[in-house]
């Protein structure tokens, strides 16, 4: 361990008995009560954990779950059944199954125009990188 600044060996812990100790140990040492006492040493702020992709996928797990389990919820409380009529075919289902089936497939709809923008999008960086390394190389010549 390294020693403060003070040159305190024995209060190198913050805790204020070294100080304390010392005094007792050594009476010249002590300091008039009308001199003020030196600051406790301020505390290292503590940085948080840098973000990780495992973190950010664990985060996004369990929210998955707790939207899972609300809408377990949903349907067990919407068992009534309704009749559904979609394009000629007609049929009855609860519900809570007939209102979650259209928010499914509109999350597959978004789901699915997303990755074909995220696509999109790593194609256009991927040729304008290869446009720049291009240029870098025909520089250099």
């Amino acid at each position: 361990m390294t020693e403060r600044t003070s040159g305190d060996p024995t209060n190198r812990f913050g805790d204020g008995l070294g100080a304390a100790d010392a005094s007792a140990a050594e009476p010249s040492a002590a300091r008039p009560a009308s001199e003020p006492s030196a600051a406790p040493p301020a505390p290292r702020a503590e940085t948080a954990p840098p973000a990780t992709r495992t973190g950010i996928a664990f985060g996004a797990l369990i929210a998955g779950a707790i939207v899972l389990i609300l809408l377990l919820v949903f349907v067990l409380e919407n068992t009534e059944s309704v009749n559904i009529s979609f394009f000629g075919a007609s049929g009855h289902l609860p519900l809570g199954v007939a209102l979650l089936l259209p928010a499914i497939g509109g999350a597959l709809l978004m789901g699915i125009v997303g990755t074909a923008r995220i696509v999109q999008l790593r194609r256009h960086v991927r040729r304008e990188r290869r446009t720049w390394w291009l240029s870098q190389d025909s520089g250099k010549s």
